[in-house]
């Protein structure tokens, strides 16, 4: 089969794409003949340096991807050859605490596609029968590949950790890019104000089209004090940041006493000095977040092929063009999703 596969780290010229071997299917595997894979950044990472990844080179990437069932083992039943899929972008072990109470979000032995095992920038990949799920016919193969590891993300960050309720003032970070944008549209359905920022004049006319109330620039002055001012001082009751670094530190700023702020991803910077905050604003909820559970997975996949939630496709390139969606990653230019197409 044909695939993109990375040889040593570095730019992405390293990228090739390249024969590689067919997967081997186990008895319980279906074999999944991909037809769209989303590009993230944390691909552009690996890609780089590895991650803190002992990667076995060469190395497939594709965290999130749909296709069409091409085949299945001997102990698989109930599929028919063609049928339309979406596969889980992270496997669980199925048998820790966590996964036998129903948050296998948290799974000790959690196994992702493209860290883990052989990723989707690859024409065909061999997943276990019981995360490979139907794909709705309303939804677009691109569509599904988009609406995974962001999204759900989101709405597990904004209904699950947060709690947020209707009328509450949700602030996001980043909000032309995955996640933000994810986090714009689960804050509007659960009924929030929103608040964004983004960094260009045109990707904060995007996030005010997809639903944002309000947006600010994060580049152009200081975030918390356009935030209070929109509050009347108060701030918000919760903030969404997935950028990390000086933008998490406004968001923060931007809380009103006893707000929430959920944070994921990071990629703009770590640090976090908290000794430098304003000691009136104390008593925030500071809370973590990483993906969703499966449950949350199949909620958000039934809203997005009920039209209720809506991801952004930025750019669909051939396979081949891969080195071109990691350049659209890095350069920052998409609004929403950036997909491959094996």
């Amino acid at each position: 089969m044909k695939a993109v596969r990375f040889h040593e780290h570095g730019s992405r010229d390293v990228l090739r794409y390249e024969d590689a071997p067919d997967p081997v299917l186990g008895p319980g595997d279906v074999l999944v003949r991909v037809r769209a894979c989303c590009v993230n950044r944390f691909d552009v990472s690996l890609r780089e340096t590895g991650s803190r990844k002992n990667l076995p080179l060469p190395w497939t990437l594709g965290v999130e991807f749909a296709g069409e069932v091409a085949g299945w083992g001997s102990d698989v039943s109930g599929l028919a050859e063609g049928e339309r899929v979406w596969v889980l972008h992270e496997l669980t072990c199925l048998r820790c605490e966590y996964c036998l109470a129903g948050k296998d979000n948290l799974c000790e032995r959690p196994e992702m596609w493209g860290v883990d095992r052989p990723g989707g920038y690859a024409e065909y990949v061999a997943a276990p029968a019981w995360a490979v799920f139907p794909l709705h016919d309303a939804v677009s193969f691109e569509i599904a590949a988009a609406s995974q590891a962001a999204w759900v993300t989101a709405w597990h960050m904004l209904t699950t950790r947060a709690r947020v309720v209707p009328g509450e003032t949700v602030l996001v970070s980043a909000a032309a890019g995955g996640v933000g944008l994810a986090t714009v549209q689960v804050a509007k359905l659960a009924g929030a104000r929103v608040i964004a920022t983004a960094g260009s004049e045109e990707k904060r006319a995007f996030a005010l089209a997809e639903g944002a109330d309000e947006v600010i620039d994060h580049y152009g002055g200081d975030v918390t004090a356009q935030v209070l001012e929109l509050t009347d001082g108060r701030g918000v009751d919760v903030a969404i940041e997935n950028v990390g670094g000086e933008l998490f530190m406004a968001c923060l700023g931007a809380l009103r006493k006893d707000g929430r702020i959920v944070f994921c991803g990071g990629h703009g910077g770590a640090v976090v000095p908290f000794d430098l905050l304003p000691a009136f604003r104390s008593e925030w909820q500071v809370l973590g977040a990483r993906t969703g559970t499966t449950q949350e997975h199949r909620i958000v996949m039934q809203h997005v092929a009920e039209g209720k939630l809506t991801p952004h496709v930025h750019v669909a390139l051939p396979l081949e063009e891969t080195r071109e969606a990691h350049r659209v990653l890095e350069e920052n230019e998409h609004r929403g999703r950036v997909v491959v197409l094996p």
